[in-house]
């Protein structure tokens, strides 16, 4: 049995910004929002409160008609989450619901014609996605522990042969014997028999159909990662546009992108591009959401994100999801 509890809250503010919060609570184990708080930059900090390693999932809705989910988490108990679209709308509305069994990944939701993508962070450069009852990895390193309990993967993305993106050990650990791996010729050249047999070799500017993913591999390249080399990628999910960038600087081939929903963009220096450089190309191929990713630097300082937000602006309407990488 599910007991649900409606709160409506009401804000005077700049933006009318309505919320109508609609906490669900199991019969034994309460569940509510806190705190409500509008930031400076017109985010909108929402305070979340469920027993600690209860799972979750946070819907948004525009009219109470039609429900998305925005993000699946677990509970560390309080738990805050930052609203990044807020600021381009004029109301927002959130519930919350308990998530069942355990066939799920947490992360962001993004919408498309054939169920949620999910995207879930992992470190540096490498993450999962969940789509129509497939796993995708992309780039991924650093052994089994980081993907422990995490769905082995059906597609795997490899950008370039740098063992921050490319390790042979990590891919034994995450794939199945039925897995398709896609990777730049340069990376494919040096795998072995055995992965070859799983990996197609996808050169700059082509294109490849896998288990109904779209993906076209885009060029990625600076004078650290030469031209030809590596890929960035774009997915088409359902009817929606993922790009993920690699190593690259703020190339030509990335500011002629079109049409992108959610961008994974890097960020660090010396080896891919400033903050400037990025948030100058990223207004110039308009993303609606952008992930920074790959954003800690040589001397392990983190890429900045205040100056980042103030050079991408707001007037482009483009949400900044800002996630913990590290």
């Amino acid at each position: 049995m599910r007991h649900t509890r409606t709160f409506r809250f009401q804000f005077l503010i700049a933006a009318a910004l309505l919320i109508v919060i609609h906490p669900v609570a199991h019969a034994q184990a309460q569940t509510s929002f806190g705190r409500l708080q509008r930031q400076t930059n017109a985010e909108m900090a929402i305070q979340f409160v469920a027993p600690k390693g209860s799972p979750y999932r946070l819907e948004t809705s525009g009219d109470l008609l039609r429900w998305d989910a925005w993000l699946t988490a677990v509970s560390t108990g309080t738990n805050t989450h930052v609203d990044a679209a807020a600021p381009f709308l004029n109301s927002r509305l959130y519930r919350a619901l308990p998530v069942t069994g355990t066939n799920y990944l947490t992360g962001d939701h993004l919408s498309t014609t054939n169920g949620d993508v999910v995207f879930h962070p992992i470190n540096h450069a490498s993450l999962v996605m969940s789509w129509n009852g497939l796993t995708i990895y992309n780039d991924p390193v650093g052994g089994s522990a980081p993907y422990r309990g995490l769905p082995r993967a059906d597609l795997i993305l490899i950008s370039h042969v740098h063992g921050d993106h490319f390790d042979t050990a990590t891919l034994n650990a995450v794939k199945t014997t039925n897995s398709i791996l896609i990777a730049p010729p340069a990376v494919y050249s040096g795998l072995s028999i055995a992965l070859k047999q799983q990996t197609i070799s996808l050169a700059n500017n082509s294109s490849t159909n896998a288990l109904g993913v779209f993906v076209d591999a885009v060029p990625a390249y600076n004078s650290n990662h030469p031209k030809g080399t590596g890929n960035g990628y774009v997915l088409t999910l359902g009817e929606r546009r993922i790009y993920l960038s690699g190593d690259t600087e703020d190339i030509a081939e990335m500011r002629a992108l079109r049409d992108i929903d959610v961008a994974f963009v890097c960020m660090n220096v010396p080896f891919t591009m400033t903050v400037t450089r990025a948030a100058s190309a990223i207004r110039d191929f308009r993303p609606g959401v952008i992930y920074p990713y790959h954003y800690r630097n040589q001397d392990n300082t983190y890429a900045n994100f205040q100056t980042f937000r103030q050079q991408l602006g707001a007037d482009l309407g483009i949400e900044l999801r800002l996630r913990s990488w590290y």
